[in-house]
This record gives structure tokens, C-alpha cells and sequence, in this order.
């Protein structure tokens, strides 16, 4: 029987395309599973021992995170804190979903080793306050990504943003890849993304006619240049795909 792995956030943005890519993940609803609240999270965990804990739920709204400052924090930092303890308590190692937004974005293509911030808005010290709350686990993983939705949703792309988010079918597959490789993975931070390019290089390739913008527009501050370098990454897939080799008699 295959290890018992637990998906937080199934129904989010990210959670909807793992759970079509592994059907066997465990993926409760936020009534059976409520991620702010200790006593549910650490019941539901005792009573099912995953082996993994995927840890994809997240208030993702950036600009959202500005006016819901409490429920953001609720929801990523007090919701990861509970995951971490839970994880410790059952011997589950926790594969936490982080974003690029926990750097500066002063110059891009940022390895695992670098240090994050300085933070440019409050959603990005809430994942990074998650990172450390993650790491309260007696096992972990940090996997900092950036997706968007399957369809660029505006009508305005910054040309003079930087990222190597990609859309989610894209970037679901990899860290579809990283969960079934996961104890295969030493690390405790790994960047799984795609190449740099511009939010609006980004949005054309789906949305033809959308216009060019400018950062200085957004409604939120935003970092300039998040691409984060994926080096250890690729060496981890290319390691996967080598056939191994052959035993001695």
C-alpha cells in the first residue's frame, strides 16, 4: 500500500490540479480539516498519519492581503504553525508550498541559499513568517514556486516585472513530480519554477491582446525581479530520468 499522503488547500488553485494529477491524495475539506484551528488539525492528522503533509493551502490574495491583514495571517502563518506541530507530533515529514515573493526583488535569479527581503509587501511577510513556522517541523521541505490560473485574468501586464512563474497546469506537474520523489530529496529548500520572463511576456502567450503596463500602476507595491534560479531543480529531475545502474552479481 502506497504511503498515505495529505493535501492541504484541494481546493484551491494548485490543490485542484494535484489532486487530478494523483488521485490517491488525501484531501479533506476545510469543514473536515480546518488549518486555523488546533484541535482539528491535530486530530485529523493523528487519526490518518500521512507519511507526507502537503501543505498548499494559503491566503494568495496580495492585494486582498493589505485591507485582511488578520485573516491573512491567520491562514498562512497560525494555519502553517499548526501543520508543523502536527507533522512533528505524528512523524509526517511536511512539504510546504512557499512563493518567490519572500525576496526583494532586487536581483532576481535567487538560489535556495540566499537570504530572503527585505519584504516589499504584507502578504510576502506572511509566507516568509510561514517558512519559519515550517521549519518547526522535525522534517521538511520548502518548495518556493509561483503560478498563476490557467488564463491570464487582466486586461493590463507589467513589462517591467520579472518572474519565473509560469501557469498552474504548468507548474502542477513539476511539484506533482517533487511529491512523488519527495523522499528522494535531502534538501530543505527548493525553487521549482520556470525560465525569467516578464509578467507580460508571460500573459501573451495566453492572452494575445493584452496591454503592456507598468509596476508603478499596481494597487499594491511589487517586487521587481523574483525569478528565482532553479539549478538544484533540474539536477534533481535529471538525476530521476538517469536509468540506474546495473546491480553486481
Amino acid at each position: 500500500m502506497p504511503p498515505r499522503i495529505l493535501l492541504t488547500g484541494g481546493g484551491g488553485r494548485l490543490g485542484s490540479e494535484l489532486r487530478a494529477l494523483i488521485p490517491s491524495l488525501d484531501a479533506p475539506s476545510r469543514q473536515a480539516l480546518d488549518i486555523t484551528s488546533p484541535g482539528s488539525v491535530q486530530a485529523y492528522v493523528e487519526r490518518t498519519r500521512p507519511a507526507l503533509i502537503v501543505h498548499a493551502a494559503a491566503y494568495t490574495d496580495v492585494a486582498g492581503a493589505e485591507r485582511q491583514r488578520e485573516a491573512c495571517w491567520r491562514v498562512n502563518v497560525e494555519g502553517t504553525r499548526q501543520i508543523a506541530a502536527a507533522a512533528t507530533a505524528t512523524g509526517a515529514r511536511l512539504m510546504h508550498i512557499s512563493t518567490d515573493y519572500v525576496f526583494s526583488g532586487d536581483t532576481g535569479d535567487y538560489r535556495e541559499t540566499d537570504v530572503p527581503g527585505p519584504l516589499v509587501n504584507y502578504y510576502a511577510l506572511t509566507k516568509l513568517v510561514a517558512e519559519e513556522s515550517a521549519r518547526l517541523a522535525e522534517r521538511f521541505l520548502i518548495v518556493r514556486t509561483s503560478f498563476r490560473p490557467r488564463e491570464f485574468q487582466y486586461p493590463v501586464a507589467f513589462e517591467d516585472v520579472y518572474t519565473s512563474q509560469d501557469y498552474v497546469d504548468i507548474i502542477a506537474p513539476m511539484i506533482a513530480e517533487v511529491i512523488g520523489h519527495a523522499d528522494q530529496i535531502p534538501d530543505e529548500v527548493l525553487h521549482v519554477v520556470t525560465e525569467r520572463k516578464s509578467v507580460y511576456d508571460l500573459a501573451r502567450r495566453r492572452k494575445p491582446d493584452v496591454r503592456p503596463g507598468r509596476r508603478a500602476e499596481a494597487s499594491v507595491v511589487l517586487p521587481a525581479d523574483v525569478s528565482l534560479n532553479t539549478e538544484r531543480w533540474q539536477a534533481l529531475r535529471a538525476s530521476w530520468e538517469r536509468p540506474s545502474p546495473p546491480s553486481r552479481a
